[in-house]
């Protein structure tokens, strides 16, 4: 069975999104259907994104607490089993002002990558669950970038400061769910990781590396290593990568690792072929 879906992972800056293009555009040149989602994607159908997640009673608080706007948030609703899922980011896409700042503010406080551990690990694996059963006997295949691995890490690591055994079996029970999927992981490396993260700082938004150094120093792992600054969010990023290297070497998957470090794309596209070549016709 050819691959079903196809994740890419590796750290900020090494060339996910692009290598992830990449694959989409050759699957398409090799005349086999395939859907791409790249990070940030609100229709993602494995991850969430801009969603936050109450249980009944916390949905009805929100209610009482914002009367004047009951009917916007009832009819947005989608409820699963115990939880209520509020798509907030679309609301806002869609609304405009009518969906006010403050009122965002409040539900993005219960955002599904805000929640404690455990309750988040079992909305997104219901999730994940969900995905594959939907796409089992499709003909289609799914790429994926960085939900697999990096979201997993970036909770339990960054964010909660929780132990690597934790994390590990974080994506080793994703890779479990997916497994039916005959997955293939392409995991982007690069040579000096420092430097392509230091180039990601200089060419994104300074929004973007203030948030992000922000949210890698000033809490779980970087705030319990005293990591301050770029060269702080630097240390995180080198002990992220050592344990994602413990990941990709402890998942049954199968796996392939590039380097990106030459940044030449026809040169990369070449590499990408060979490898989506060896998996989807050599069946």
């Amino acid at each position: 069975m050819k691959p079903k879906l196809v994740l890419v992972e590796g750290l900020p800056g090494s060339g996910k999104t692009t290598t992830a293009q990449v694959v989409h555009e050759i699957l398409t040149e090799m005349n086999l259907k395939s859907q791409l989602f790249l990070e940030g994607d609100l229709e993602h159908p494995a991850d969430y994104d801009g969603v936050a997640c109450f249980t009944k009673s916390e949905f009805d608080e929100l209610l009482s607490t914002h009367e004047k706007y009951r009917d916007l948030l009832s009819k947005h609703v989608n409820i699963q089993g115990n939880n209520y899922f509020l798509e907030y980011r679309k609301m806002k896409n869609k609304f405009g002002s009518t969906f006010p700042d403050e009122l965002l503010d409040t539900v993005a406080k219960t955002d599904v990558y805000e929640l404690p551990l455990d309750q988040h690990r079992k909305i997104i694996a219901e999730r994940w669950e969900k995905f594959a059963a939907n796409v089992m006997n499709g003909s289609d295949t799914y790429i994926f970038d960085c939900c697999f691995i990096q979201n997993p890490v970036t909770m339990g690591m960054i964010k909660y400061g929780t132990r690597r055994q934790d994390v590990i079996s974080y994506v080793t029970e994703l890779a479990t769910i997916v497994e039916r999927l005959n997955p293939l992981l392409i995991y982007v490396k690069q040579s000096d990781p420092d430097y392509s993260f230091r180039k990601a700082v200089e060419e994104r938004p300074k929004e973007w590396s203030e948030g992000f150094i922000e949210y890698y120093t000033s809490q779980g792992y970087g705030k319990k290593q005293g990591c301050t600054g770029l060269e702080g969010t630097l240390q995180v990023l080198k002990a992220r990568s050592g344990l994602e290297e413990e990941i990709v070497n402890s998942i049954k998957m199968a796996t392939e690792i590039v380097d990106n470090s030459s940044y030449d794309k026809n040169e990369y596209k070449q590499i990408l072929m060979g490898i989506v070549s060896q998996h989807f016709t050599n069946l």
